[in-house]
C-alpha cells in the first residue's frame, strides 16, 4: 500500500542492535511533527501487535473504520516471527515486517493511522508510530497504554481533561482522559500530525471505552489470529 503523501522512506532490517538505534537517530529529523494532519478524516486505521506466550510467534492486524459510524470497513492481518529480538524501545524493528505486510493486504487506503504504542514519546524520540508514519507516508498517532518516558501532572478527572507529558524539558506527548474516572492514554504524535490534533481524533475514537476502537477492533483481530494459529496473544508494550 504504498503512499502518494510525500516520499516514505524504504524499510530496511537492521543487522543488530547498535544499527537499529542508529536508524533511529538519523531517521528521527524527517519526521513531521506539526501536520497540521486530517481534520475529518474518512477513514482512520488501528494496529496491533499480539504475541504468543513464549515470544515466537506474532499476529499483526490492521482495522480500518469509518470515522463516522466506527464500524470496520476492511482489515488484514500477518501472522509469523518477531523481526528482531526484544529490545525496549526498539519494538518497531520487532514489528515492523509484519505490519507492513498487513497493510499490504488491505484494500482501503486510511487517511490516518493510529498505532497501539508511541511516537514522538520515545527514548530516541522516535516511537513506533513515527517509523510507520515515514515508511508509509501516512499521518500517523501513538497511543500508548503506559508511559515509555516522561512525567506529568494532573490531568483533570473528566472525560477531555489533559496535561503535557514532559521529558528532558522537552513536551512529548499529551495525558488524556479518554473517559471520567478512568486511567488516561498517552498520546503523541507520530508523523504529519499535529499533538492537539492527534488529541482531538483520540477523543473521538474513544466515545465509550478508554482506548480507541482503533485498537479494540485490531486487539481483538490480531489475538482471532493467533488462537487460528494454536496460541494466545500477551501484549509485550514497550513501542
Amino acid at each position: 500500500m504504498p503512499s502518494t503523501e510525500g516520499p516514505p522512506v524504504p524499510y530496511v532490517p537492521p543487522a543488530d542492535v547498535a544499527e537499529a538505534r542508529r536508524v533511529q537517530e538519523e531517521l528521527r529529523s524527517r519526521v513531521d511533527l506539526t501536520g497540521p494532519g486530517p481534520a475529518a478524516p474518512a477513514t482512520v486505521a488501528g494496529l496491533d501487535v499480539a504475541y504468543a506466550p513464549d515470544g515466537d510467534l506474532l499476529a499483526a492486524a490492521v482495522t480500518v473504520l469509518d470515522s463516522a459510524t466506527l464500524d470496520v470497513v476492511d482489515e488484514a492481518v500477518c501472522v509469523g516471527r518477531p523481526a528482531f529480538p526484544y529490545v525496549p524501545g526498539l519494538f518497531a524493528f520487532r514489528e515492523m515486517p509484519a505490519l507492513l505486510a498487513a497493510l499490504d493486504r488491505l484494500t482501503t487506503r486510511p487517511e490516518l493511522l493510529v498505532c497501539d504504542g508511541h511516537g514522538l514519546a520515545h527514548p530516541r524520540r522516535f516511537g513506533l508510530a513515527c517509523h510507520l508514519g515515514l515508511v508509509t507516508g501516512l499521518p500517523t498517532i501513538g497511543v500508548g497504554k503506559t508511559p515509555l518516558v516522561g512525567s506529568w501532572t494532573g490531568p483533570g478527572p473528566e472525560r477531555g481533561d489533559s496535561a503535557d507529558l514532559c521529558d528532558g524539558g522537552e513536551v512529548v506527548g499529551r495525558v488524556l482522559r479518554t473517559q471520567g474516572g478512568v486511567r488516561p492514554v498517552f498520546v503523541s504524535v507520530g508523523h504529519r500530525v499535529g499533538l492537539d490534533n492527534a488529541v482531538d481524533r483520540v477523543l473521538a475514537l474513544t466515545p465509550r471505552y478508554r482506548l480507541p476502537e482503533t485498537t479494540r477492533t485490531a486487539d481483538r483481530l490480531c489475538r482471532r489470529a493467533l488462537t487460528e494459529a494454536g496460541a494466545s496473544g500477551g501484549d509485550l508494550g514497550g513501542r
